[in-house]
């Protein structure tokens, strides 16, 4: 409650932590084999009839660019794929339903090479969830046949690309608000439909929000779930005359019951020469309002007060509402202001709310809540902290569940190997190149313990060692390298997913979000900043960086002038 909003879903019987959905039970019934898209189906049926079923391929799940402008990306989704590895199987009726949409002549052996498929001979590493990566690092790496592993692609990207987008996004709300500040998810009724508003919720807390709106995301992953009420609240009363309970029972369980509406009059007598407001403005609707939604929750009171006016109303109608409860036992949580001046209005209730408490001695006063919502984006919190402010809790939805500023992450699921032999897409657009072969990923960390770089090797080359220097290369420009000895050295990527069965233990939503936060403080703060961020160095060792521009120049045409 301490966060200002009124009410705090604490954990319960019917509730599950997140690290025990990591079998697959509540997945979500959308996310099957056939959450992909149609040329999955016909290149696997192509290899298959190739007799390519049992090449081993090796896919990398990486990015090209991080977003919103910015140097760093969240990694998210991890627990979900691992959902989806542990349930994959084709149904009877998904069988039924590929022999309606294939072919006629597509031939009876491959719908019983997807009915008996199960992925015990995938292998799966991955990054942790929670950490914080960088373009073309692998976030996973899949091996396993060919046609299975291809089949995966399309479910994989959709189960990372929004999930680390608005994981990163939330990262950044967090970064510009400050740690002293609660961030509460207000974006379910502006989310991309319910499973939209449902992975938003999860992952803006592992991205560090504090809580949300979502009921339902409250119950399945053991989120606080926060909330108040809306304009049409307020706007449902027209005067105290639609009280139809005006009594209320003190904390005090053994005093008699008392008259909230003749109070709540009283202390407006009181305040009006304080506050230096009339009476006679405020509206009689709003109070009643608050009367009312202060009668159902006495203990986490918050009053939306700009329905009507916020200084000369809602604020006022606010103060005698809360001074009322406080004669009663009870102590207020705050406002919430929903549109204007943020700025100014936060810090003419502050100034209310100090006079309020000197006048009474009623020192808790003057630390009273303010939650501003009102469309909010990572730059209104920039400018709110340039003018100064006193908003201690923000509410944001549109902006942050829609990604408004970058609406896609753009991860991609490329070939990299097949049967032991690198394989490399070229491009003209060098951003669209791959990096060839089976690969291992290691950060590398300084001695004040930021991370300095993260460096991609072949896998038979040897691990980076600390105090041991090694050579740091650009994987296209040339002339970019540099030697680098590490204080510490730390390896990227986890066995995940090993003969049909999870091989890392399966952590809670409170533990991936404290990963982020450690991983995110391992960052120079040059690295972070909003404004023109310093890139972060990936790089590859000079080995692989000779071999891969040998493949180049091996697979690249060679030109001819007449």
């Amino acid at each position: 409650m301490a966060d200002g909003t009124v009410s705090d879903h604490k954990p319960g019987e019917i509730r599950r932590t997140f690290s025990t959905l990591s079998t697959g039970q509540d997945q979500n019934g959308v996310v099957q084999p056939l959450l992909t898209d149609l040329y999955q189906i016909t290149m696997a049926y192509a290899h298959w009839k190739s007799e390519k079923r049992t090449d081993h391929a090796v896919f990398d799940l990486y990015f090209r660019k991080n977003p919103f402008r910015g140097e760093f990306t969240i990694f998210a989704g991890l627990h979900e794929c691992l959902k989806f590895f542990n349930n994959y199987t084709f149904s009877k009726s998904d069988i039924d339903y590929l022999r309606t949409i294939l072919p006629p002549s597509t031939e009876e052996g491959f719908f019983q090479y997807l009915s008996d498929m199960d992925l015990s001979q995938v292998t799966m590493y991955a990054i942790p969830e929670g950490s914080v990566v960088f373009p073309k690092v692998p976030l996973l790496r899949v091996e396993g046949p060919l046609p299975i592993v291809q089949l995966l692609e399309t479910t994989l990207l959709t189960l990372v690309n929004y999930a680390s987008l608005v994981a990163t996004n939330a990262a950044r709300f967090r970064m510009a608000a400050g740690p002293g500040k609660s961030l509460l998810e207000f974006g379910l009724r502006r989310a991309q439909g319910p499973d939209g508003g449902l992975s938003a919720s999860k992952y803006c807390y592992i991205g560090g929000f504090d809580g949300t709106s979502n009921v339902l995301a409250g119950k399945l992953f053991n989120i606080p779930v926060k909330g108040t009420h809306a304009h049409a609240f307020v706007t449902s009363f027209t005067s105290l005359d639609d009280l139809k309970n005006r009594m209320l029972q003190p904390a005090d369980q053994s005093k008699s019951l008392q008259n909230l509406v003749e109070m709540s009059q009283t202390w407006l007598d009181r305040i009006e020469g304080l506050l230096e407001i009339l009476k006679e403005e405020t509206h009689k609707g709003e109070l009643a309002s608050f009367i009312s939604y202060a009668m159902a929750f006495p203990t986490g009171f918050l009053a939306l007060v700009d329905t009507y006016d916020v200084l000369r109303s809602g604020i006022p109608n606010f103060v005698a509402v809360a001074l009322s409860l406080h004669d009663l036992g009870y102590k207020s949580i705050g406002i919430r202001l929903d549109s204007g001046d943020l700025a100014y209005l936060s810090l003419r209730a502050r100034e209310i709310f100090t006079k309020i408490a000197d006048k009474y001695n009623l020192p808790w006063f003057a630390k009273l809540n303010i939650v501003a919502s009102n469309d909010i984006n990572e730059e209104t919190i920039h400018s709110l902290n340039q003018q100064g402010h006193s908003i201690d809790t923000y509410g944001i939805g549109t902006h942050l569940v829609t990604c408004q500023r970058q609406p896609a992450l753009g991860c991609v699921f490329k070939l990299v190997e097949v049967d032991g032999v690198a394989r490399m897409k070229l491009s003209q657009d060098m951003e669209k190149m791959t990096l060839p072969g089976k690969k291992n990923v290691f950060r590398l960390y300084g001695h004040d313990g930021h991370a300095l770089v993260d460096l991609m090797m072949q896998e038979k080359e040897e691990a980076p060692s600390p105090g041991q220097r090694v050579l740091c290369r650009h994987p296209f420009e040339e002339s970019k390298r540099a030697y680098v000895i590490p204080a510490s050295v730390e390896p990227l990527l986890k066995k995940y997913w090993f003969e049909g069965k999870i091989c890392q233990p399966v952590q809670s939503l409170h533990d991936i979000k404290s990963r982020m936060e450690s991983s995110l403080r391992s960052l120079r703060a040059d690295h972070k900043r909003a404004l023109n961020p310093t890139p972060y160095k990936v790089s590859v060792t000079a080995g692989l960086y000779q071999f891969m521009h040998d493949l180049w120049l091996h697979n690249a045409p060679i030109g001819e002038l007449s």
